[in-house]
């Protein structure tokens, strides 16, 4: 408690009420944070509550617990490592959402929704990783936010954030590389680095061997070869002895390792469900002894309320009444489903965890059942708009069709009127043309007769004439001879 008061400049308690609400802070940090349930929690704060009043007469207990009592390194902006009080749950809501927009340009975007206990959660884990040797164990179920929250504490902090990349080949030795790398860099380099181990990363379970080795005292033995501590001890030697460390290879070695201890925190992020966290409690107690705890509660009805508004505000919901009651509903169902898990749990003796990812599934199936439906609607709307469309047009054509029928039967009207007029000249002109066949008919039969009657005439001559030629080559012959 008093190593946490000590982080606060004297400038900085300017009176005894903010003393004894940086004593109230402090033990609050250090108790009410380990503690597992919501109930011991509030026995806590009633416990505190009690004390405050008993050592603190002369200072109204409304004033000591007024919210928000909390203390961090950046209540005077990110970057100023002052650790003074929070003025107000909005001047910290301002502070965080820059700093995350801040960091989602240089970063990987973290969608994060900054309410009141995400934010309490930051400023508790930016304290521990500002603490000199500090380290956290996050309690909380999965998808809580435990390292989103780590990631942008470290920010604050300045610190650079190391996880390790678990494959189907990392082992022991891949571990220890990653170790040596980072105390490289905390040790010789003076760089901050927030070493963030999860629980789901233990694939191996003499990992937790050199966690707890590294939780314990800083040092894990056979993590660099002599050789390697050889080359450090060299390296460190000339800072080492102008901070006024014995020219001596334990000295400079325990000067490198505490050089490691104050710019190295390792955040675990562990899981409360199931026996796993209180087994390896048990076989590596550095876990819990050597780190703050922080659990994760279930996030409080308001926290999912800004969770449903921040992930549903940019859908049309229709009127802003509809709008408030389908955001309300998430929390409710959420909540109902948690009251039947315990009822569940009473009745089947069996768990049924929801979790904060659980809350956001929910959200997101909302949101592709919502779109998909939309999608659906707005296809059988545009089918059935292009069919009135289109009967509209066939209307349109229809009615064309008719106005241009009409006006094509009157003109075949007038036609047929015209030519039954005509039907008498026609068949006048059909009556004469007949009669005019037929003369012309009687011609033809006439002159072939005629025409008969010359052919036979005409080979009657040649007959003759056949007949009169020898006569004539003979007189033509005797007037030769003359």
């Amino acid at each position: 408690v008093f190593q946490g008061i000590l982080m606060a400049r004297p400038e900085q308690v300017s009176d005894s009420v903010k003393l004894a609400q940086l004593w109230l802070h402090e033990s609050e940090r250090v108790y009410h944070d380990r503690l597992a349930s919501a109930a011991d929690q509030k026995k806590y704060k009633d416990l505190a509550l009690e004390q405050a009043k008993k050592y603190f007469k002369e200072m109204s207990p409304t004033t000591l617990m007024s919210e928000p009592l909390i203390f961090c390194h950046f209540a005077n902006g990110v970057g100023d490592k002052t650790y003074d009080k929070v003025s107000s749950t909005s001047d910290l809501s301002l502070l965080l959402e820059s700093a995350l927009k801040d960091y989602n340009e240089t970063h990987a975007v973290m969608d994060l929704v900054l309410f009141e206990d995400a934010m309490r959660h930051v400023a508790r884990i930016s304290r521990i990783l500002e603490s000199p040797g500090g380290h956290a164990l996050l309690v909380g179920v999965g998808g809580s936010g435990k390292q989103s929250l780590t990631k942008l504490a470290s920010y604050t902090a300045a610190y650079t954030v190391f996880h390790i990349v678990i494959s189907a080949t990392y082992g022991v030795a891949d571990l220890k590389e990653d170790l040596k790398d980072m105390y490289r860099k905390c040790g010789l380099k003076a760089i901050g680095m927030t070493f963030l181990f999860t629980d789901s990363q233990v694939t191996d379970e003499r990992f937790l061997v050199m966690i707890n080795d590294l939780l314990a005292s800083g040092s894990i033995p056979g993590l660099f070869a002599p050789e390697d501590q050889d080359d450090i001890i060299n390296e460190v030697r000339s800072t080492a002895i102008r901070s006024g460390v014995a020219d001596s290879r334990e000295a400079l070695w325990g000067y490198f390792i505490h050089q490691v201890q104050q710019n190295l925190h390792t955040v675990l992020c562990f899981s409360p469900i199931g026996d796993s966290i209180r087994v390896r409690a048990r076989r590596f107690p550095a876990l819990v002894n050597c780190v703050t705890i922080d659990w994760f509660q279930p996030w409080p009805e308001d926290a999912l309320a800004s969770v449903s508004k921040r992930f549903l505000s940019d859908i049309d919901l229709g009127s802003d009444m509809a709008k408030a009651s389908i955001i309300n509903f998430m929390p409710y169902s959420f909540a109902a489903v948690n009251k039947l898990s315990a009822r569940y749990l009473e009745a089947e003796r069996r768990h049924n965890y929801t979790t904060p990812k659980s809350f956001l599934e929910l959200i997101a199936l909302y949101r592709s059942m919502l779109t998909k439906r939309r999608g659906e609607i707005s296809e059988s709307v545009e089918r059935y708009v292009s069919g009135v469309q289109k009967l509209k047009v066939t209307s349109e054509q229809v009615a064309a069709l008719e106005e241009s029928l009409k006006q094509k039967a009157v003109e075949v009207e007038q036609k047929k009127a015209k030519c039954e007029g005509m039907i008498p000249m026609l068949e006048a002109e059909k009556a004469r043309a007949s009669d005019e066949a037929r003369h012309a008919n009687a011609v033809a039969t006439e002159a072939e007769k005629k025409q008969a009657s010359v052919e036979a005439m005409k080979s009657s001559i040649e007959q003759d004439l056949a007949a009169a030629e020898p006569a004539l080559a003979a007189a033509a012959a005797a007037l030769d001879s003359l």
